[in-house]
C-alpha cells in the first residue's frame, strides 16, 4: 500500500514543498494549529521536528525554537497525544514526517515509537544521527514493519559511492542539505546548483529535496530547478514568533513561497 509521502511524488514530481515545524511551538498546544494551517494552504509535506536540548543540525532559530517547546512541556509522549486527536493528519493528504534525534527516541523505546507513530498518521521519519551501520542492522526491519519511510541526508562533500548507499537505504525521498553548514544560515544558492546537477546526473532512486537556507520565493525556485523540491524551516519559525494568528501568519507565508 502506498503511503502519503510517496503519494506525493506519484502526483507531483516538482516544486514539492515541505516545511518544518516544531512540535509544541511556539506553544504547547500550537502543534495541531500549525498542522492544520500548513495543511490547508497545501503543502505538500509537514516535517514536524521533535524537539531536543543538544539538536546538532539545527540552527539558532530551530534550536531556540525546540528549548521553548521543551520548557512548554512537549515530550514524545505528549507529541503522540496531540497528534492522535488530530484527525486531519490522517484525513489529509499533505505528508508528515516527523525529525528528531536517536537518543530520545531510544529511551521511549525505538519499535513503540515506531508503532505509536504509524497509529497516528506518521508516514516517515529522518534522524539525522543514526548511524548507518545500526540502521541496516537493527532499525531498518522495525521501520518497515510499522509501513515507514526513513530519509537520509547527504551533503556537498558526500562521495558518489557513499549517495548511492544512502539513496539505496532511503525510501520517500533523499534529504540533499544544501552546504555543510547548520539550518538557517545564509548562502549564495548560485553555488548549489553544480551539487544538485551532480546528485541529479546519478539518476537516483529516490526523488531530492533541498533543506538548509531556503527561506523565500527566490531560493525555493533556485532549489527546484535542480531538484524535486525544497524544504523550509528556519523562516518559517520565525514567521511564527511573536504571530498573533498561526492561520493568518502561516497563509501570507506559504503565499510568498509559492505565488
Amino acid at each position: 500500500m502506498t503511503n502519503k509521502l510517496e503519494q506525493v511524488f506519484l502526483n507531483k514530481t516538482n516544486n514539492v514543498l515541505n516545511v518544518y515545524c516544531t512540535a509544541g511551538y511556539p506553544f504547547l498546544e500550537s502543534t495541531n494549529e500549525v498542522i492544520n494551517s500548513l495543511q490547508n494552504n497545501k503543502v505538500d509535506i509537514i516535517e514536524l521536528g521533535i524537539p531536543y536540548s543538544d539538536p546538532l543540525a539545527d540552527g539558532p532559530t530551530i534550536q531556540e525554537s525546540s528549548m521553548v517547546a521543551i520548557n512548554n512541556g512537549m515530550t514524545i509522549e505528549v507529541l503522540f497525544n496531540q497528534l492522535k486527536e488530530n484527525k486531519n493528519v490522517l484525513e489529509s493528504k499533505t505528508a508528515l514526517i516527523l525529525m528528531g534525534y536517536l537518543n530520545p527516541i531510544l529511551l521511549f523505546g525505538f519499535e513503540k515509537f515506531c508503532a505509536k507513530a504509524k497509529e497516528v498518521g506518521v508516514d516517515g521519519l529522518i534522524l539525522p544521527d543514526m548511524p548507518t551501520y545500526e540502521f541496516e542492522k537493527t532499525y531498518k526491519a522495525i521501520i518497515d514493519k510499522h509501513d515507514l519511510n526513513f530519509i537520509f541526508l547527504v551533503t556537498p562533500e558526500t562521495s558518489e559511492a557513499r549517495v548511492r548507499m544512502l539513496d539505496n537505504l532511503s525510501s520517500g525521498f533523499l534529504y540533499a542539505v544544501s552546504s555543510s553548514s547548520i539550518t538557517g544560515s545564509d548562502k549564495d544558492f548560485s553555488t548549489v546548483t553544480s551539487y544538485l546537477q551532480r546528485l541529479q546526473s546519478y539518476q537516483l532512486k529516490n526523488k531530492i529535496l533541498v533543506g538548509f537556507g531556503i527561506k523565500d520565493k527566490q531560493t525555493f525556485n533556485t532549489a527546484c530547478a535542480n531538484s524535486n523540491g525544497a524544504i523550509i524551516g528556519s523562516a518559517y519559525i520565525k514567521a511564527l514568533q511573536n504571530c498573533e494568528d498561526i492561520n493568518t501568519t502561516t497563509t501570507q507565508f506559504i503565499n510568498q513561497i509559492l505565488h
